[in-house]
């Protein structure tokens, strides 16, 4: 019988969607141990996130009541003692800027083997067989790991974990050494088209090297208008200066998880697949009706985009 801790991540007093997807992680491998899945919530509006987080599957949620953002010596503290209070074998974070943060440093401050942005977890005995992606998703690679573990696990590879849950909800006294907190959050800035948050759109309106001139991402940005959608695009817009980097979809853009996801004139390679295969409907509009993205297309629209986009542009206006 073998624990998982899975820890939430949240920003600006909202929890972000990998938090949901690591419990459904964090639950597979209690599961598959035989063991009781430990959630761990630390800082913000921590009651309010204990509440969020009480999903089905889960057995305790822990609070930590110590500052509203996140603070990396905070984080590290509270879950090292975290650990050594609940003796989980396996400790789970999302694969997100403030989890790269912290997993490192948990994992050496207990001496543990650390495996990052992993896609697929199983167990067998007590072994845990992580896996990964590497060269844009064209090589898959195996760790595996005997005893316990620290691992961060990529986001939109789980389903977000749903249902309302009956797990008891304590506040866990942590011991915090103000002295080593050497940094603190004081402000959010904005860099660049900051305002736009590619991952937090419900309706994204993705184009492709298939709009083929800058000027024509006008008939893109009046079909969003049209949805009340944002626009995002594959790596060569951004390579060419068309769109800002933060609007890239991909495997060395962002992983998004819309309601609808719209690709226009976009092939499908699998760097960008990797970013936007956790959407709940895909709509691809490509000339090629063998274009990859066509292929995990829930709705495949086989014409050329420049008759097809103004067409629905003026369906929904």
């Amino acid at each position: 019988m073998s624990d998982v801790l899975a820890v939430t991540d949240h920003r600006r007093g909202e929890l972000r969607d990998v938090s949901y997807e690591t419990i459904t992680a964090g639950r597979q491998l209690a599961d598959e141990t035989d063991g009781d899945l430990h959630v761990a919530v630390i800082s913000g509006p921590v009651d309010d996130f204990a509440q969020i987080c009480n999903r089905e599957g889960v057995d305790a949620v822990h609070t930590v009541k110590y500052g509203e953002e996140f603070n990396h010596d905070v984080y590290t503290q509270v879950i090292t003692q975290l650990y050594d209070e609940l003796a989980p074998q396996y400790v789970l974070t999302p694969n997100s800027v403030n989890g790269l943060d912290y997993a490192p440093a948990v994992a050496n401050a207990l001496n543990l083997p650390l495996v990052t942005d992993t896609v697929r977890l199983e167990t067998n005995g007590d072994t845990l067989i992580a896996t990964c992606e590497m060269y844009g998703g064209k090589v898959e690679t195996t760790s595996e790991l005997t005893g316990n573990a620290v691992v961060t696990i990529r986001g939109a590879e789980w389903p977000g974990a749903d249902g309302i849950g009956d797990a008891e909800i304590k506040e866990f006294q942590a011991e915090i050494d103000e002295d080593a907190i050497r940094s603190s959050v004081t402000a959010f800035e904005e860099v660049g088209n900051g305002n736009v948050d590619i991952t937090e759109a419900d309706v994204l309106v993705s184009v492709g090297r298939g709009i083929e001139e800058e000027e024509n991402l006008e008939l893109i940005e009046d079909l969003a208008d049209a949805l009340d959608a944002t626009v995002s695009s594959s790596r060569p817009i951004v390579d060419n200066g068309w769109l800002p980097k933060n609007r890239q979809v991909g495997q060395s853009g962002k992983v998004v998880t819309p309601d609808i996801y719209i690709a226009i004139g976009i092939s499908g390679a699998v760097q960008h697949v990797a970013g936007m295969k956790g959407s709940e409907m895909i709509v691809a509009i490509n000339t090629d009706p063998n274009a990859p993205i066509m292929d995990i297309a829930d709705y495949a629209i086989h014409d050329d985009l420049f008759d097809v986009v103004p067409a629905l542009t003026e369906e929904f206006q």
